[in-house]
Parts: structure tokens; C-alpha cells; sequence
């Protein structure tokens, strides 16, 4: 019964190490940025690290597929499941971090193909440490399936090949689109809210300033607030949160007006999308006006998102003789479209028909 138990454990943590890594893999910028707000100041306070995300990102999506594959193989088992058993309590330590003080609501254990909850990450977190817990006291039963030259074969290859994949995948795009913004989906139906669609419960919160502290007031506490306390700011709180579109953040804005509405309608729109100009491609930016150009000859609306300054945007229509309009974006929003700084969209009516990163313009089916 103990082998049972230990070589289905061994079979659940390698494939389920393996799936997690290589959801990641298909895209390590997404993760990367999931670990820059683990990062950030309002959470773990180490901005330091931020300009290291994507290579720890890449890291750690790399050893998890490697080390689901040493699993399942039983290759260096001792060091197999010490790195597990390190892994896991490092992961379950940042889930519930981030679920009992409320601050990441997405880990990104498995990209965009699969949201969970804090709470949800958490308790799979759990689940993996009790079964690695099971593999760390019987690791006497995790036993090497081939001869050591075939094991060492099978471990390179799995570290080029996730190597090569991790690199395809950031000069190109994603294998696979898991967002809301992936080829054949319309942005005007994802934006949507269904008719009977549960609605957020929001509480409003009204902080004062009272002998010299900031306090929290709900509606009901107003009449009780003390003489002489001084208003500062007003929050709502979700209590319970409703439904929410899976696209409900685009915006087009330019000169205070939102003009998404009437670009989603047009039969050919060629969307560009660059989250932050400065730190943008310059190659890449570079071959935006000739693609400009030819878009146009070929009868496309041409306009550009970004979540940019408008002396940034001016800045890079000089540098790169850029003639076509940038109207803004939230950066979150911009990125999700498409992870590649710039990239670029074919729209009709709302449905994306092409998106290709700025390495594969010549790719652009027009």
C-alpha cells in the first residue's frame, strides 16, 4: 500500500509540475509580471528585483518542467524532491500571503489558462506539499526507470528543449493564447455583462483623520464619528464580488473622449500596441510607419495604444517618423492584448483576425 501510495504521488506531483511549468513557459512575460507584483512595494517591498523578473521567471518555469520530468523518471532522487519539497513550501508560503492579507488576486500558478483564487492557490499549494511530504519520507520507492545514461540524455534534453522554448516564445508569441484577446474572439462580446449576471456588493468607506490617525467609517458608523475629525478619502469595498467580463478595461482615449466604441466598427483596423514607449523595441519601432503606409494602401484604419505620456508619445513619433495616432491604455490592459513591446492587431468589427509580434510583421495577412 505504501509503494501505491508513493508512485501515485510521484505520477500526481510530476505531471502536475510539468503542466504548471510549461503553461508558463508559453508565456514567461505574463509570469514575469505577475512576479513584479509580488515584488512591488505593497507587497513584498523589494523593487530591486523588479528588472530581474523575467530571467527569474524564466528560471523557475524551467526548473519546474525539469523537475517534473527527474520526478517521473526517478533520476537524483534525493535532490529531486528536496527541490520540490523547497519549492512547494516557498509557493504556499506566497499563496497564502497573498490570500490572507489580500494583495496578489491571481498567483499565476497556471497562467491564463486557469484563474484561481488566493484561497484556491493556496489550498493546491496544500495538496502538493502533503503528497511531496508523502515522496520525501519514502524516497527509497522513487526508483530510476532507465539506465543512467538514457536518464542523463532525457534531463538535457528537457532543459534545451524548455530552454529553446522559453526563447521562441519571447521573439514571437505565445503556442497558445489562453487571454481574452486571442485570435477569433470579439472584444464587444467580451465586454459584456449578461442579463441577470451577478452584481458586485460594494460597501462605501469613508476614512477621517481622527486625533491625529487615519480610521475607517463605514455608512452606518457616520453619526458616531467624533467631533473634529477630518475627512481624508472615500473607498469602496467589494463585500462580495459579481460578475466580471473578461474584457473590462479597454479603453481608447484621446483628448478626454473614448473613441473605442467607433474604432471596434471598422471592417479593417490595424491596431498597434506599445504599453511603454520608452522601454519599447527599437527595431521594432523602427518598421511601424512603412507597416503604416502599407496598411493604409490596402484600406486599413491605422491607430495605436499605449499607456504612455503624451511627451513620450511625441517623443517617439519624432525619433521614429511615426504619423499615425496613439490614443491611451491602462498598461495592464496593454499587455494583456499582447506581451510584445510593440505588437500588432487586425481588427474587424471587434474580432481579431491576426496578431503578430514586431519580429513577424512579414507575416501580416492583410
Amino acid at each position: 500500500m505504501k509503494n501505491i501510495i508513493t508512485q501515485f504521488s510521484r505520477i500526481f506531483v510530476g505531471i502536475l509540475f510539468i503542466i504548471s511549468g510549461l503553461i508558463k513557459l508559453n508565456d514567461p512575460i505574463g509570469f514575469s509580471y505577475k512576479l513584479a507584483e509580488y515584488f512591488s512595494e505593497p507587497v513584498f517591498n523589494m523593487p530591486f528585483f523588479v528588472p530581474f523578473a523575467l530571467g527569474i521567471a524564466l528560471f523557475l518555469v524551467i526548473l519546474e518542467v525539469v523537475l517534473g520530468i527527474m520526478l517521473l523518471i526517478g533520476y537524483k532522487t534525493k535532490f529531486t524532491i528536496w527541490s520540490l519539497l523547497i519549492l512547494i513550501v516557498l509557493f504556499t508560503f506566497l499563496t497564502f500571503y497573498s490570500a490572507y492579507f489580500n494583495v496578489v488576486k491571481d498567483c499565476g500558478c497556471f497562467g491564463d489558462a486557469l484563474k484561481l483564487t488566493p484561497w484556491q492557490s493556496f489550498t493546491k499549494d496544500i495538496v502538493l506539499l502533503f503528497f511531496i511530504l508523502i515522496l520525501f519520507f519514502n524516497q527509497k520507492l522513487v526508483k530510476p526507470l532507465f539506465s543512467n545514461n538514457v536518464q542523463n540524455i532525457t534531463i538535457y534534453a528537457s532543459i534545451v528543449l524548455s530552454s529553446l522554448m522559453g526563447v521562441w516564445v519571447l521573439n514571437h508569441l505565445p503556442l497558445v493564447d489562453f487571454r481574452p484577446y486571442k485570435v477569433g474572439n470579439n472584444i464587444q462580446k467580451g465586454m459584456r455583462i449578461p442579463d441577470g449576471a451577478e452584481k458586485s456588493v460594494v460597501e462605501m468607506v469613508f476614512i477621517y483623520k481622527v486625533g491625529g490617525v487615519d480610521k475607517e467609517f463605514t455608512e452606518k458608523d457616520l453619526m458616531s464619528i467624533p467631533e473634529g475629525a477630518v475627512f481624508v478619502d472615500r473607498k469602496d469595498k467589494v463585500i462580495t464580488e459579481g460578475y466580471v467580463p473578461p474584457i473590462h478595461d479597454f479603453t481608447m482615449e484621446k483628448d478626454g473622449s473614448d473613441y473605442k466604441e467607433e474604432f471596434l466598427e471598422e471592417p479593417k483596423l490595424m491596431l498597434i500596441t506599445a504599453y511603454d514607449l520608452v522601454k519599447a523595441d527599437h527595431s521594432g519601432m523602427a518598421k511601424l510607419e512603412k507597416l503604416n503606409q502599407d496598411a493604409k494602401a490596402k484600406g486599413y484604419k491605422v491607430v495605436a495604444m499605449t499607456a504612455s505620456s503624451p511627451e513620450e508619445i511625441a517623443a517617439a513619433k519624432k525619433q521614429f517618423g511615426l504619423t499615425f495616432d496613439f490614443y491611451f491604455c491602462d498598461a495592464i490592459t496593454v499587455k494583456t492584448i499582447e506581451r510584445a513591446n510593440p505588437s500588432i492587431v487586425l481588427l474587424e468589427k471587434g474580432t481579431i483576425m491576426q496578431k503578430v509580434h514586431h519580429n513577424d510583421i512579414a507575416d501580416l495577412k492583410f
